[in-house]
């Protein structure tokens, strides 16, 4: 049993410093940019159109998963889990930057510091809270990555059902995905819609820096589904 608690520690460390790796790669649109994507929408509506894709981008992730549950010896299954869970991240990191873009609460600092913000509120699900500015160092440290780490043990507790065998573990990782990002998304937004600048009152932003370094190519083929879903 104590090999096993270790070996899922591990695990989850190793999830943790993926997750964090990956995002300041995660490639963010501005207001300017969604607006232009998405014209005539109002902030509610434009909010739905990116939950909605994010959410179809999890389920999809979560279905390749378990649909690999279906081979007769399956391929290296934590490796397959490790993946989902870094790519579901990335997608709900964006989501949540998006968010924050749309509701005007975009979090100050550069790429890094903001990345942080953002995995901070994956991992407390809940908007940035712009009256409690952090520095880097601070949310960098052992207890924010205790917290992250936390989540994504929580997150491989609930990925087991994908690994079942057959279409059902494709089934359940699909459904699970999109309903845990759903629920994600709207904690989150609910809390930045209290807060909510309105378009008019906003300072005029400087445009978003580009993201850092190439994700995985699984994870970016997956954000880049998100991106077009949320558009139709």
């Amino acid at each position: 049993m104590r090999r096993g608690g270790e070996g899922a520690k591990a695990a989850a460390l190793y999830i943790t410093e993926r997750v964090i790796e990956n995002a300041p790669r995660v490639p963010v649109r501005d207001l300017a940019t969604l607006r232009a994507q998405f014209p005539g929408l109002d902030p509610d509506k434009l909010a739905d159109k990116l939950i909605a894709g994010a959410a179809h981008a999890t389920s999809v992730v979560g279905a390749g998963v378990g649909a690999a549950a279906m081979l007769p010896v399956p391929p290296a299954m934590p490796a397959e889990m490790a993946a989902e869970i870094t790519g579901v991240a990335a997608i709900e990191l964006k989501l949540i930057a998006e968010l924050h873009e749309v509701y005007g609460q975009r979090p100050p600092g550069n790429l890094k510091e903001r990345s942080v913000a953002y995995l901070t509120s994956w991992t407390e699900e809940r908007g940035v809270d712009l009256t409690k500015p952090t520095t880097l160092n601070a949310a960098l440290g052992g207890q924010m990555k205790r917290e992250l780490r936390q989540q994504i043990t929580k997150r491989m507790v609930r990925n087991m059902p994908n690994l079942m065998p057959f279409l059902v573990g494709a089934a359940v990782g699909a459904v699970m995905n999109r309903r845990d990002t759903r629920k994600l998304a709207h904690k989150v937004r609910d809390d930045l819609r209290a807060r909510a600048v309105p378009w008019d009152a906003l300072p005029q932003l400087p445009p978003l820096e580009r993201a850092t370094g190439p994700l995985p190519e699984a994870t970016r083929a997956a954000i880049e589904g998100q991106e077009s879903e949320g558009r139709r």
